[in-house]
């Protein structure tokens, strides 16, 4: 995170504010977005498509009309397609330029062809909008654990565990959460925030 806190802030300098010229400049944040994504993507089955003829894939007969499910996580963490596919590396991006809307088959996090996302590229700049904003503005720090100490393996369900902060008492509590309760929600360890001078 330092590394890209260290850009955002070189490209935007004495400015009060990040402006849209200065996020096409940040390579290595572009570089950590993607990496992000590649590990994490939004949807990790991509919407099903449906064969429209019999087709020979491999070993495979896949015949007429057979609906097709692709896995973008298992694609996107492949060990043939990356090294080290299980770790978070921004920096596998800095020469290898794959592009996150589609068209490198390797990295589909938002889908490919007609059936890809329609709201790719308002996500992809309020994203980099968002991000550099936090960067800039924020000095992030681990309250009270070291970054090593962190459980960021991934759960499976309509539910995981978080922290909430009552608004009554501004105590700190363990509950389960919906995906509507996310704003909520704190998917780590309490981070403290200070305002950068």
């Amino acid at each position: 995170m330092k590394k890209a806190q260290e850009e955002v802030r070189k490209v935007v300098g004495r400015k009060s504010k990040v402006e849209e010229n200065d996020v096409n400049q940040m390579n290595y944040l572009n570089c950590v977005i993607k990496e992000t994504l590649r590990l994490h993507p939004p949807v990790p089955l991509l919407i099903p498509r449906q064969t429209t003829s019999s087709v020979k894939l491999k070993s495979f007969d896949i015949p007429l009309k057979t609906k097709v499910f692709i896995n973008a996580w298992a694609i996107q963490k492949d060990p043939e397609l990356w090294e080290d596919p299980e770790e978070f590396i921004p920096e596998r991006f800095e020469k290898n330029q794959v592009d996150v809307r589609g068209l490198d088959f390797k990295l589909i996090p938002f889908g490919i062809g007609r059936r890809g996302c329609p709201g790719i590229s308002f996500g992809l700049v309020s994203t980099e909008y968002v991000l550099a904003n936090l960067l800039y503005w924020f000095d992030w720090k681990l309250h009270g654990q070291d970054a090593c100490s962190i459980d960021m393996s991934e759960m499976c369900g309509l539910t995981s565990d978080c922290v909430l902060l009552s608004s009554d008492t501004g105590q700190f509590s363990k509950a389960n959460c919906l995906p509507t309760d996310l704003a909520y929600c704190l998917s780590f360890p309490l981070a403290k925030l200070e305002l950068a001078s």
